[in-house]
């Protein structure tokens, strides 16, 4: 009688794993069918546990009223990491006149700064006493 129970025993586990086998469970993860190929949008905000912004990415319109250089501030694309004290420490953009990388320090004014506009490259080095250093090729 022994013998038989175990056989039951047995051939039920067999079932169990052939089962798990051919029909896996499904996951608590989210499954991939459902995840667009491209997600499309006009700008893009990560926020907090607090709701707070802390990254984003956005298309900036062209400013008028906003002079660069002698000509309007261009349609820039804006990628802004900040600060859990509000703070974008690091920028990152492109406009038609070429890109810039801002990366910013703990305190004010500090920061690296790297542009490469039309045919000029520059990195610009300030610390928190206001001491810059610029250099160019």
């Amino acid at each position: 009688m022994k013998a038989q129970k175990l056989l039951v025993v047995l051939t039920a586990v067999n079932l169990g794993l052939l089962g798990y086998q051919v029909i896996p469970p499904r996951s608590a993860g989210a499954s991939t069918d459902d995840v667009p190929a491209v997600l499309r949008a006009r700008s893009l905000e990560i926020v907090d546990a607090r709701g707070k912004v802390r990254a984003s990415i956005a298309v900036l319109p062209e400013d008028p009223k906003v002079i660069w250089k002698g000509k309007p501030y261009p349609e820039t694309v804006l990628l802004r990491l900040i600060s859990a004290e509000g703070r974008p420490n690091v920028k990152l953009g492109a406009s038609q006149m070429g890109g810039g990388l801002v990366i910013g320090g703990e305190s004010n004014p500090t920061y690296v700064q790297v542009l490469a506009e039309g045919g000029e490259s520059t990195l610009k080095l300030i610390n928190k006493d206001s001491t810059e250093r610029v250099i160019k090729p």
